[in-house]
């Protein structure tokens, strides 16, 4: 069943430049150059109720403003969107109760308070039912260990501390579907893994849905089975994210250490360099001939130590931004 349906949506944002110096700003009141930028452009997609689904994509390529549209933030200059059986940006109360949006870089909390206030003061606006609210928030602080956290200061928690309180306030009145505009920013590994636990775990328990948007891959693989790629504004790609490996499926990363110095040319009639420092190098090889290879090298070269990997999904995600960027022009 359907829960997020998006086709064709466009945003397009109007803004003037203006030129340099006093002079310019006088010569701006009278004669103004309006510029145009698309963010979204066309986008469609549709997520089942209770997936986990990320949008993965470069600065400006219009995922956080793709959250925006749907959560009734921005209004679309075109396309059409549906969530939960209602059209976001008409911003009505009841589609405003069944969800709820977490940004990375913005906070709900009051930083002089503890979250403990603006978990009641949320209490209050959603009218939640004391009984509920203290049970949801005895489950939420259990899970995210922060019990002990509830009475302090915002400014005072570190920033993984602080983004926990974030979802903890998103989720008192059990919205069922979850905006997330990069959850992990900024954050050290360990708050990052737990984070990415948390938000994995309650996908699974509660069937919320989620959009998560992203820089990290690591984000993705951990909380969503299925990824939509967005460059330029528009969908490149959307699918299960282990696809995209599957871009340099045929390809594999050898890494060697010889017992003396190596050079570009003996090296060449086994694949690609891609690096070579002295006595070790990377090669791109194909995956078709990999045995033969390898045992060749062994043959001719003075092997110390050799790793075979599979090529970085990082590296399948970027080919979809450059065949983008070319599709663009």
């Amino acid at each position: 069943m359907e829960i997020i349906t998006v086709r064709d949506l466009t945003k397009t944002f109007t803004y003037s430049v203006k030129q340099k110096g006093l002079k310019g700003s006088i010569h701006n009141l009278f004669v103004r150059k309006t510029l145009e930028k698309t963010a979204v452009d066309g986008v469609s997609f549709s997520v089942e109720k209770g997936e986990a689904v990320g949008l993965l994509g470069p600065n400006g390529a219009g995922k956080t403003t793709t959250l925006k549209m749907l959560s009734g933030i921005l209004y679309p200059t075109s396309g059409s969107a549906t969530v939960a059986g209602f059209v976001p940006w008409e911003r009505r109360r009841e589609y405003q109760r069944r969800f709820a949006i977490v940004m990375g870089q913005k906070t709900q909390l009051w930083p002089d308070l503890p979250a403990l206030d603006t978990f009641e003061l949320n209490r209050r606006i959603y009218q939640i039912d004391p009984d509920a609210f203290r049970r949801t928030l005895d489950e939420l602080t259990e899970l995210l260990d922060v019990r002990s956290l509830l009475q302090v200061q915002v400014r005072r928690l570190s920033l993984g501390e602080r983004m926990k309180m974030e979802l903890i306030a998103a989720l008192l009145h059990r919205p069922e579907i979850l905006y997330l505009d990069e959850p992990t920013i900024g954050l050290d590994i360990l708050s990052q893994r737990s984070i990415r636990d948390f938000l994995h775990y309650y996908n699974q328990q509660t069937k919320t849905t989620i959009l998560l948007t992203s820089h990290y891959t690591a984000d993705i693989e951990a909380i969503c089975p299925r990824s939509i790629i967005i460059n330029h504004g528009s969908v490149v790609f959307d699918g299960p994210l282990a696809e995209v490996s599957e871009v340099f499926g045929h390809k594999k990363l050898v890494s060697i250490k010889a017992q003396r110095d190596l050079n570009a040319g003996e090296l060449g009639e086994f694949g690609t360099v891609r690096q070579l420092q002295q006595n070790t190098a990377l090669l791109e090889v194909e995956r078709a001939g990999l045995e033969l290879c390898l045992q060749q090298m062994f043959r001719v070269l003075p092997v110390v130590d050799l790793d075979v990997k599979d090529i970085p999904i990082e590296e399948g995600i970027a080919y979809f931004y450059q065949k983008a960027g070319v599709n663009a022009q």
